[in-house]
């Protein structure tokens, strides 16, 4: 099945510094596309891969699970370790947990995570009668597209296939379990208002994970999809200030953010 246009998986060979971004469930790399070129641009290493049963029809997702989403940004992950000397994950929704649970399983050869909505459960009703009816109903309508800013758009799928969907279910369970085993820096951004993840999973986050470098940063003025939002840029330019931070041969740029203890906020 051929891949969606605008769903297509992006490289850049850059620098020492490298950065993995990991878009989220049912979604494709047109959401991370230009987070990713900005940090291209700016001569990073830049990897935004497609996840298996993304980018194409949502019947092709029913045929994977967490451990074929995982196993590919973990790949990733080892290539750009092997052409880079330092490293950092970035995510949006299921793709922040991806992130996190990288972090959590390599330990020092992440350097840092920045994740925007990062998920950290499934929330709804239906969740308590999902590995049953997974079985006899192969899919439901989907929320794509979350985006406050007037023409803005994802690429994803909607409907969600209810067997990906009970598989995601028990990533995030294993994830939140494993939140004690992050230690990197982390840059968390989370929208104000989120009709897909709320607020809540991000505080789940910040109230799990062992990191003691902890920036918050609250985005107000977009939803779900904030890379694709108002908000894109300042989510460009405050990842590229983190990644600056903490490796300077990066060439930090952006405002500063807000240390553990505060938040910054959009107007």
């Amino acid at each position: 099945m051929p891949v969606l246009p605008g769903a297509e998986p992006f490289r850049h060979e850059g620098g020492e510094v490298g950065v993995l971004l990991c878009h989220g469930f049912t979604g494709s790399p047109q959401s991370l596309r230009p987070w990713a070129r900005f940090l291209a641009d700016r001569g990073l290493t830049v990897s935004l891969p497609l996840l298996p049963g993304h980018g194409t029809r949502w019947q092709d997702m029913q045929l994977t699970g967490w451990q074929d989403w995982y196993a590919e940004v973990d790949r990733e992950l080892r290539a750009l370790t092997a052409r880079c000397a330092r490293v950092f994950v970035l995510g949006l929704s299921m793709g922040g947990a991806l992130a996190l649970r990288l972090a959590a399983r390599h330990g020092d050869a992440v350097a840092g995570v920045a994740v925007v909505n990062p998920a950290n459960k499934v929330h709804g009703a239906g969740v308590r009668v999902l590995p049953v009816v997974r079985h006899l109903v192969p899919s439901q309508p989907g929320l794509v597209g979350d985006i406050a800013k007037e023409g803005g758009r994802e690429l994803g799928y909607d409907r969600v296939p209810l067997h990906a969907a009970y598989s995601l279910v028990r990533f995030l369970r294993m994830v939140d379990t494993e939140l004690p085993q992050v230690t990197q820096p982390v840059l968390l951004m989370h929208s104000a208002v989120d009709h897909v993840v709320p607020p809540a999973d991000s505080a789940r986050v910040l109230s799990r994970i062992s990191s003691v470098d902890v920036t918050e940063v609250v985005l107000e003025q977009s939803y779900h999809v904030a890379t694709l939002d108002h908000d894109a840029e300042r989510i460009f330019q405050e990842s590229h200030a983190f990644i600056g931070r903490l490796a300077p041969g990066a060439g930090p740029t952006g405002s500063p953010a807000a240390a553990r203890g505060g938040s910054a906020s959009g107007g």
